[in-house]
């Protein structure tokens, strides 16, 4: 498979890269971003995935975390995806709202159409990504992953399904229970239907309630979050993990919002959370 450069900076001694490629999971083009760290360039190093939320891209976690300086020093690759399919021929919101359609794809495969035709994000995610990266770049086998709100829905959800690819799960103001909030609700009826047995295999709590795994998870959620009551619910995620006794830390950050202010302040703290697994 191509991969076409679409732009190369350094920082921190390492390369942060673009890339296009076709995808055949979601049958058009995406871009990703890859941080190489130094070390990258004499041995083959762990791999973070990061997914970001509603109306992101590839560029938000990469220009405003300031996670490469961490990353530099540990030693572990950061790849974040595109947030959706996109292009003339991909189906949006009717509306052009916000959260659904394009740059809110919720890290699942889409059955109803129009959308099935190319919103097959957790497929992209899981397996096509990866293998992208493993074919390409100087990566390990090790692999975490993590996000922030939409995409942190995306890291607990694609974790729990899949113990055995990653080593270790975090968040930051995840969509805990998306069947029962407005933005889960939206989406999930529009890419999956109406049949809500249908929509249990991507709610983070609901997987949390069956595990097996025990991957450890570490979850940051600002108390001063406008979204927090209505949309992220992370008390019920919390609560379901004491059930299974899973290996779940949830952080409340005193007066912190939804914005990437919070994410840059405790950012570091993930990456040597990761760096203890990987």
């Amino acid at each position: 498979m191509t991969l076409e450069n679409v732009s190369s900076n350094k920082v921190f001694g390492g390369w942060l890269k673009q890339y296009n490629h076709h995808s055949d999971t979601v049958n058009c083009q995406m871009r990703f971003a890859i941080y190489l760290p130094p070390q990258a360039a004499t041995q083959k190093v762990p791999v973070l995935y990061w997914l970001s939320g509603l109306t992101c891209t590839d560029e938000n976690v990469m220009q405003k975390s300031g996670i490469q300086r961490t990353a530099a020093e540990l030693g572990i690759a950061i790849v974040a995806p595109d947030t959706s399919p996109r292009g003339e021929n991909v189906a949006d919101d009717s509306e052009g709202a916000y959260d659904f359609g394009l740059g809110a794809g919720f890290y699942v495969n889409a059955t109803q159409a129009p959308f099935n035709t190319h919103y097959q994000m957790y497929d992209y995610v899981v397996n096509e990504l990866p293998e992208l990266i493993e074919q390409h770049f100087p990566v390990s086998l090790q692999r975490s992953i993590s996000g922030h709100s939409m995409g942190g829905h995306g890291a607990i959800s694609i974790g729990l399904k899949n113990p055995q690819r990653y080593q270790s799960i975090s968040a930051f103001s995840p969509i805990c229970n998306p069947i029962n909030c407005p933005w889960g609700q939206k989406a999930f009826t529009g890419y999956l239907g109406t049949d809500k047995q249908d929509w249990l295999e991507y709610d983070s709590t609901e997987l949390m309630k069956l595990t097996q795994a025990a991957i450890p998870m570490l979850v940051d959620q600002g108390s001063d979050d406008n979204f927090l009551a209505e949309q992220l619910k992370p008390q019920v995620l919390v609560d379901a993990a004491k059930e299974q006794e899973y290996p779940l830390t949830l952080r409340m950050q005193e007066g912190y919002d939804h914005s990437y202010y919070f994410i840059s302040s405790f950012i570091e703290d993930h990456l040597r959370f990761h760096a203890k697994y990987l």
